[in-house]
């Protein structure tokens, strides 16, 4: 499963704890993924389109807690790959008008709101129920690499209120138009950790982050191993210009003139090619410091310039 279908997961098996909450959950999945159609007559029917069945179910039992009934139906999207989804369909009885006018869905004229009134956000655990309808309606979560979550809204208004929302309870968002709908995204492990524990999504958290450690390590893992390749060319090539340097002054009958250390480290190099500085070094007679044994090869292949 991806991120985001075991957010959605985790957050339609929290049990709302009280009325209000349910009013404003129910609230955050119509303002993100519901539509209202006007049948003619004043009659009217809301909609609610959604990935995941258990998002439905959700939406379902949370229509069914306050007395109205609704039907789940299905259907196959025809772009992308053809998944499945699932509307929820809520016929505009009068019972049904009034709750979603309490939930800020409709107003009094049943015409609908790009946001909420306040009353139904007015407590911090309405807040978070609100995100939570929010995310479960048009929330997406991606990462750790280049981690990112946001939640889609029909209108800017409706983007732009869900951050504000957010800023109250110390999260910072951001709000973006992309024409045909809006957003409003997070970035950074930060910023998504505190939107998905106002949620509750306590779990998904806690998956987040160590998905965030596990790439993290991975990616030090790349880091060193491409490290030690580099060295390890570095090393080679180096070893190659020295060996050159010392033939050439073989040829030339300049090697066996040399004084003794450069000699000695000049003959070690040709029998363990492969050799670091560091292992050349230890295996001088007396041992010389990596250093030392860096200055004598230099003196070979300045020697062999001339």
């Amino acid at each position: 499963m991806s991120l985001s279908e075991d957010l959605r997961s985790e957050l339609a098996a929290i049990a709302p704890r009280s009325e209000c909450d349910r009013l404003a959950e129910l609230s955050g999945l119509f303002h993100s993924a519901g539509s209202v159609h006007l049948r003619g007559r004043g009659e009217v029917a809301v909609h609610l389109d959604v990935a995941d069945s258990s998002v439905a179910r959700r939406a379902f039992s949370l229509l069914r807690a306050f007395g109205v009934a609704s039907e789940i139906r299905t259907y196959q999207r025809r772009a992308f790959d053809g998944a499945t989804r699932f509307q929820l369909h809520v016929a505009g009885d009068e019972h049904a008008l009034q709750l979603l006018h309490e939930a800020g869905i409709l107003s009094a004229r049943l015409t609908p709101l790009a946001t909420p009134p306040r009353r139904v956000v007015a407590r911090s655990c309405c807040r978070g129920a609100y995100v939570r309808g929010s995310l479960l309606g048009g929330g997406s979560l991606s990462g750790p690499r280049s981690a990112h979550l946001e939640i889609r809204t029909a209108e800017p208004e409706g983007a732009e209120f869900l951050a504000r929302l957010v800023a109250e309870e110390g999260v910072e968002v951001r709000v973006a138009d992309r024409g045909r709908h809006s957003i409003t995204y997070a970035k950074g492990a930060d910023a998504i950790e505190g939107v998905l524990a106002l949620a509750g999504a306590g779990r998904a958290v806690l998956a987040f982050e160590e998905s965030a450690v596990m790439a993290a390590t991975r990616s030090r893992a790349n880091r060193l191993a491409n490290a030690d390749h580099a060295n390890l060319v570095r090393t080679s090539r180096a070893a190659h210009e020295q060996l050159r340097a010392i033939r050439q002054l073989r040829r030339s009958g300049a090697f066996v003139k040399l004084p003794a250390k450069l000699q000695e480290i000049g003959e070690l190099r040709e029998r363990h090619p492969t050799f670091s500085l560091r292992e050349l070094a230890l295996t001088c007679e007396p041992p010389a410091t990596k250093a030392a044994a860096h200055r004598r090869l230099q003196k070979l292949q300045q020697l062999a310039s001339f």
